[in-house]
């Protein structure tokens, strides 16, 4: 072996191995009783494997797939369908190998071929700008008795710019919600986006005629789909896991509304958000989160200069992005990755 004959010179076998593009435990696995297993690398060239189509085995697949007979079927009814005759050309997983080769994989017949559906993209470069809102379930004082909440988030700040605990879910509750809301945020007539899943409160004939009325744009989640609304679902989460949250469920719909109010005093003024860059949702709904950023920067700016040997490169990043996006895409090899 050729890495034996490079150690016996003197080489290192790291090195040696280093140059077939190999590491040393890669040629101790394939050493195994003293016996030298097949080359594992991808790019090995290996034999041709016995069970293999012959050049004139794998034409007769194509011409049969191609044929006006079968050009509209999927090898999953051809092979059957040739069985049935008494015929065998090669297996149902090669003929679709060969048919990707060939690029001739392809939706076939004259229905509509099948499309992926992407979610609602929106990009928010400022607060008010994007808009999302979802109801969940609080338990009540007996199993199977719920209050639910409302709640609307701003997905550039974080900020709960509306919510309310009800009796029961409905259009004309999401109605008033977002009326209060977009009165109380002065954003009447300015352009704005608000997102929700396909619930029957959502696309009520109630809140349809407000945000119609208000100029507000609508937009939804894909049905059946469950991370298209993913900001409030986090939200939701947060809430249910705050250590003071009732689990044996709220006594009435009073206990649970104050309940709520507090956690949202908390969730907006006081909890430093990581998605933030750790400043509260108010801070950044406001726009006084940029002073407080400069500060930072001067602070860790001042130790690095008093101690410079604590620090092997620049001070912590305290910027924050300037757009958020509800749903964004996908990078290309991320993608093909999927694909």
């Amino acid at each position: 072996m050729l890495i034996d004959e490079a150690v016996a010179s003197g080489a290192r076998k790291a090195q040696a191995c280093a140059l077939l593009g190999l590491t040393v435990r890669t040629v101790q696995r394939w050493l195994r009783d003293g016996e030298l297993k097949v080359d594992g690398r991808a790019n090995a060239v290996r034999p041709a494997p016995t069970n293999k189509l012959s050049d004139e085995e794998r034409q007769r697949v194509i011409d049969t797939l191609n044929s006006p007979r079968f050009a509209s079927r999927p090898p999953s009814q051809v092979v059957p369908t040739l069985a049935d005759e008494g015929r065998y050309l090669a297996a149902e997983a090669t003929m679709y190998r060969i048919l990707r080769e060939q690029g001739q994989q392809h939706h076939r017949g004259r229905s509509a071929k099948p499309t992926r559906s992407e979610p609602a993209r929106h990009c928010a470069r400022g607060p008010n700008e994007v808009w999302t809102w979802d109801i969940t379930w609080l338990s009540g004082p007996v199993r199977g008795m719920f209050f639910y909440l409302y709640l609307i988030l701003d997905v550039f700040s974080r900020k709960i710019v509306g919510y309310e605990v009800y009796a029961s879910e409905s259009s004309d509750h999401a109605a008033e919600l977002v009326h209060r809301a977009v009165l109380a945020e002065q954003v009447v007539g300015k352009p704005l986006v608000l997102h929700a899943d396909n619930g029957s409160p959502m696309k009520g004939a109630s809140l349809q005629e407000l945000l119609h009325s208000l100029g507000v744009a609508r937009s939804h989640s894909r049905p059946h789909v469950s991370d298209d609304n993913a900001y409030v679902e986090s939200l939701f989460r947060t809430c249910k896991y705050r250590p003071n949250y009732p689990t044996g469920g709220f006594a009435n719909l009073w206990q649970a509304r104050r309940w709520v109010m507090g956690f949202v005093t908390w969730y907006n003024d006081v909890h430093k958000h990581s998605g933030l860059n750790f400043v509260t949702p108010s801070q950044r709904h406001a726009g006084a989160d940029a002073a407080l950023r400069a500060n930072r920067v001067a602070v860790y700016e001042a130790a690095k200069a008093k101690h410079p040997q604590r620090w092997s490169g620049p001070t912590r990043n305290w910027d924050a992005p300037h757009e958020v996006w509800l749903n964004p895409s996908k990078p290309a090899e991320e993608l093909e990755s999927v694909a």
